[in-house]
């Protein structure tokens, strides 16, 4: 046997740190990690996994129910119909078996080539409205990757879309092979690539429930945290994922309260820009995608903390981490490893790491970013192109000098405002909302607060969304001006296509600390995807 060309037996692109077994005491501190998520409510119920999986299976005959009779409609056979096929596969913290109560279940919905894009959003969407277990259905055709959203008896679920180049999809499917690609638009080629990171990362984990409950932990700690954002700069799901599951390659037998422990001081102690990989790039592919590569994309060299996607083609999934949001995780970090220090030698507990953040009694000041629209359909599309934009404004906030951080809080807040006349969406508009009828919780609350008023039918229901900007200003400086890029990102957000300045609006404004609204301190539960919406 030729020993050179032996393969490496260990996963991950360097030699693991360390081979050792867990100690009594990282036992111990493990099997108390679990109580306390526990504690926590971040497992689901055996019932919640059942219903999940039912709910799984019905979106599985349902796309294919849905491929035969798009197929039939463009004059196949029946039995060509019928072999024409149809598969899905989860993605996300379902995929990946760190689902949890309330979660989005993410589906991909594989569809053979005569099965177009615009085919699958029309029909899926039609047929969905037509379900009485299905609420809050939109589709996002416009999306970096398109996305149809629902609530399937009250679990979120997340469709997206995409066809391979092959006439017939059968049931025995894998998606893991990078010929599969060949042919395809640069849309499908991002749809498919949530479920093919998850199939490579659990591929290259060394033990599934170390990382499993590892992951669980960070995820928890990030969203008390409040840095579990990838829209606003911070990490997403499969930054977190990639993170962890790095550790477990440093360490492949520890176990879950070591892994943790482990993880923040590294992740702290990362040399950053350099970037964390689970594998070798692949950039000699046939098909010659491009793939994450500094030395040859100058966009490249800007990402601040790049995390590698493992699966072909490889792609940076912090890119939208900025100066501003690099420094809070920083410290969010640092935080954490003196917490771990305090847990690992006794003197703490497991609930002190997940201490809800302090972000809105944290700064003196804030800027208040109102997005206002008057149909809830607008609304989800308006207030989504804002947050989407919202890290740019970091970004030129960053290019302040008398400004030491700009902190976006991870999401907005929404609310629906019962508006009896044009000055009260004028006070919406400016972010006065004391005076607004807002969320009455039934149609008889809501009388009851208009009953002086004559003509209900001149009753406007204003959808707004605000998003919170913690403003820390370097010691010594008296004048903090935000003018220009405030009224930049203003411009620049109204540039859209899309946007109406008759039903939509936005603006800017400062606040202190003492006026920020009450509803912001329960963490953001107001959700307008959970709001029952009059018209």
């Amino acid at each position: 046997m030729d020993l050179l060309n032996r393969q490496p037996q260990y996963l991950g692109v360097t030699h693991p740190v360390s081979l050792s077994y867990p100690t009594p005491r990282e036992i111990h501190i493990s099997d108390l990690l679990i109580q306390e998520l526990l504690r926590q409510g971040t497992f689901e119920s055996e019932y919640e996994t059942r219903r999940c999986e039912v709910i799984i299976d019905k979106f599985d005959k349902l796309v294919k129910e849905l491929i035969y009779n798009i197929s039939r409609e463009k004059r196949l056979s029946d039995t060509n119909a019928k072999e024409a096929g149809g598969k899905i596969f989860t993605f996300g913290s379902y995929k990946l078996g760190v689902y949890g109560t309330g979660a989005d279940i993410d589906i991909l919905c594989i569809a053979p080539r005569h099965i177009t894009r615009d085919d699958f959003f029309y029909y899926m969407h039609h047929t969905l409205n037509n379900f009485a277990e299905v609420s809050e259905l939109s589709s996002i055709t416009d999306a970096y990757v398109p996305v149809i959203n629902l609530r399937f008896q009250d679990i979120p679920i997340n469709l997206v879309f995409a066809r391979l180049e092959l006439a017939k999809i059968p049931n025995e499917l894998e998606i893991k092979e990078n010929s599969l690609l060949k042919n395809l638009d640069e849309i499908c080629i991002r749809s498919l690539k949530g479920s093919r990171d998850a199939d490579e990362i659990l591929r290259l984990v060394p033990s599934l429930p170390a990382f499993r409950t590892s992951l669980r932990c960070i995820k928890l700690w990030a969203k008390r945290r409040a840095i579990y954002s990838n829209v606003m700069g911070f990490f997403g799901g499969v930054s977190w994922a990639i993170l962890v599951a790095r550790i477990c390659q440093l360490y492949p037998n520890a176990i879950a309260g070591a892994i943790v422990s482990r993880f923040f001081r590294i992740v702290y102690q990362w040399k950053w820009p350099h970037p964390v990989l689970l594998k070798p790039i692949e950039d000699n592919n046939p098909l010659n995608f491009r793939v994450w590569n500094p030395k040859i994309y100058h966009d490249d060299l800007y990402h601040l903390m790049p995390i590698i996607t493992p699966s072909y083609p490889s792609k940076c999934a912090t890119h939208n981490v900025t100066q501003f949001t690099k420094k809070i995780m920083e410290r969010e970090f640092g935080r954490a490893v003196g917490i771990m220090d305090h847990i690992m030698t006794g003197t703490g507990k497991w609930s002190d790491l997940f201490a809800k953040h302090n972000f809105f009694g944290r700064y003196r000041y804030y800027l208040q970013i109102i997005v206002l629209s008057d149909s809830s359909e607008k609304h989800l599309k308006w207030s989504g192109r804002v947050e989407s934009r919202v890290r740019y404004l970091i970004s030129k906030l960053e290019s302040i000098g008398s400004l030491a951080l700009a902190h976006p809080f991870a999401k907005g807040f929404n609310k629906i405002h019962h508006c009896i006349n044009d000055q009260m969406v004028k006070d919406v508009m400016r972010g006065v909302f004391d005076s607004t009828p807002i969320n009455y919780k039934n149609d008889t609350e809501l009388s009851q607060n208009i009953q002086d008023v004559t003509d209900t039918a001149n009753i406007r229901v204003i959808y707004t969304t605000t998003f919170y900007i913690g403003l820390e200003i370097e010691s010594g400086s008296r004048q903090l001006d935000l003018t220009w890029p405030t009224q930049e990102f203003i411009k620049f957000v109204k540039g859209w296509d899309k946007y109406d300045e008759k039903s939509m609006g936005i603006t800017i404004r400062y606040v202190k600390s003492v006026e920020l609204p009450s509803e912001v301190f329960d963490d953001g539960e107001h959700l307008l995807k959970r709001t029952n919406i009059r018209s």
